[in-house]
């Protein structure tokens, strides 16, 4: 049986343990492709006829333009089925036409809404997901600069050391 040596990360993970996020990140980064991009457009690319149509049903079935084109709807159907068409109503009161269309309305409009809404929590995972990526290499560059710096300032502490041995000696040599 052997037993493979299993390299810690920084984060204390091994590389087996690595989400996909995090392995696709690390090839960003030794590759240093930047991953910034437009999350709106990305989802929007991967996303269907029946779910943009969707989203534009759903857009305007919750606006505020809608609800009042619909109420002005139903104030016209009924003000001329009760006080315009006195001989000719095609749907006298208590409407019952009226309800049917509302009733489709509605058993169409719902599920379309369900839809858009399951969308909007694909869009939010897709999101946070992009959000979690720039933030996890933001956090990695921010290390990787750390390193950088901390490596340079030893530099420096080693060659004013160096300086400093050097001022020694010519003094000692000076006093000698």
């Amino acid at each position: 049986m052997t037993t493979e040596k299993r390299e810690n990360l920084p984060s204390g993970k091994t590389v087996d343990t690595l989400t996909a996020i995090e392995r696709r990140l690390i090839h960003w980064l030794r590759d240093r492709k930047t991953i910034s991009t437009d999350a709106h457009q990305e989802f929007m690319a991967e996303s269907t006829v029946g779910e943009r149509l969707a989203d534009s049903i759903a857009r305007v079935g919750g606006s505020w333009a809608f609800i009042i084109g619909f109420l002005t709807f139903l104030a016209f159907w009924v003000i001329s089925n009760t006080l315009l068409l006195t001989a000719d109503r095609f749907d006298p009161y208590p409407f019952i036409f009226l309800n049917l269309v509302l009733s489709m309305l509605a058993a169409i409009q719902a599920p379309i809404i369900m839809m858009s809404q399951n969308r909007q929590s694909e869009r939010d995972r897709f999101m946070a997901a992009k959000d979690y990526e720039v933030n996890l290499k933001a956090e990695i560059e921010v290390l990787a600069l750390h390193e950088k710096i901390d490596l340079q300032v030893l530099a420096e502490i080693r060659a004013l050391r160096e300086t400093l041995t050097k001022i020694e000696q010519r003094l000692e040599d000076k006093l000698a």
